[in-house]
């Protein structure tokens, strides 16, 4: 079992698209880039509004933009906007239970946090701080880095042609005459 599902890669692919793009892109927009579910990606973006990480516009030309740069938005930030906080390990005092105790355990074997416990929290704690130094812009640059120059152009044009395509879609809807 994962303790960071496909939302969280889900949300982070499609922020790595609005990273250093100026203008809003829309979710189904990205969904369809990534060929990800569209409803499922129009769920999630909206709590990273809401925890300040994007900004929303309406509009033929609306979507999503990051709400600060990218340098300024930690992985952890995205994590836990999306997931919410939570814990690596949910420690259940089975050291309390060993069958020698007779239910009433020592005050030796439940004295202080569990090694277990500990270790665990350790880790959460690595992988919290590892989460935190890395950036956004961070992740779009190892990820870019590996794309060759003309995927990003690529990726840049067929953005464009969605926008035209819905503002062109517009312009025709309104020049048809009303019909019974």
């Amino acid at each position: 079992m994962s303790l960071y599902g496909a939302s969280t890669e889900y949300v982070l692919h499609s922020l790595l698209w609005l990273v250093g793009n100026p203008e809003p892109v829309s979710s189904l927009d990205l969904a369809d880039l990534q060929n990800i579910p569209a409803a499922f990606v129009a769920k999630l973006l909206p709590r990273l509004e809401k925890a300040g990480l994007l900004e929303a516009s309406e509009g033929l030309r609306g979507g999503y933009r990051l709400a600060r740069p990218a340098e300024d938005i930690s992985v952890l930030a995205v994590v836990d906007a999306v997931e919410g906080r939570k814990s690596l390990f949910n420690c259940q005092e089975i050291r309390r239970r060993c069958a020698l105790f007779d239910e009433r355990p020592p005050r030796w074997a439940t004295q202080g946090v569990c090694g277990i416990h500990a270790v665990m929290l350790r880790a959460e704690q690595a992988m919290r701080q590892e989460l935190a130094r890395t950036s956004l812009a961070d992740l779009a640059r190892s990820v870019r880095d590996k794309a060759p120059l003309p995927f990003l152009g690529d990726a840049q044009s067929w953005f464009d042609e969605r926008v035209q395509t819905r503002r062109t879609s517009k312009v025709r809807q309104r020049r048809r005459p009303d019909t019974p």
